[in-house]
């Protein structure tokens, strides 16, 4: 994938964790940044989708993992996923040490039951 419309290289995460849960004091399963804004939000199986929420708000297409070892990006308008693309700025994930589900501390004991799947 090359850096298309809706992929900004320079910009950095909004954080280490999702913006609107920590805000919330809410949790996610895993963790999704734009490639336009850096914003970063939880993804659809969390109880918020924030990552989708932001797209739907703002119109910015392109997403990557924000998880430790993943590099894909997914484009909501297409509905693609591809497996690599452009470098954004650092850092790619939320640090090693924080859990999934995180962040630590406000994660049910029953999270599983929670999934939107």
């Amino acid at each position: 994938m090359t850096s298309p419309a809706g992929v900004d290289p320079t910009a950095e995460p909004s954080g280490t964790g999702c913006s609107e849960c920590d805000a919330t004091g809410g949790w996610w399963f895993h963790l999704r940044r734009c490639a336009q804004c850096g914003h970063v939000g939880c993804c659809d199986s969390s109880p918020a989708k924030h990552a989708t929420a932001h797209f739907k708000a703002t119109g910015h297409p392109v997403v990557r993992s924000f998880e430790p070892g993943e590099a894909w990006f997914w484009n909501y308008e297409t509905s693609e996923m591809y497996e690599s693309g452009p470098d954004l700025a650092p850092p790619e994930s939320h640090p090693e040490d924080q859990p999934a589900p995180g962040p630590a501390g406000r994660v049910p004991a029953n999270w599983a039951d929670t999934l939107r799947r």
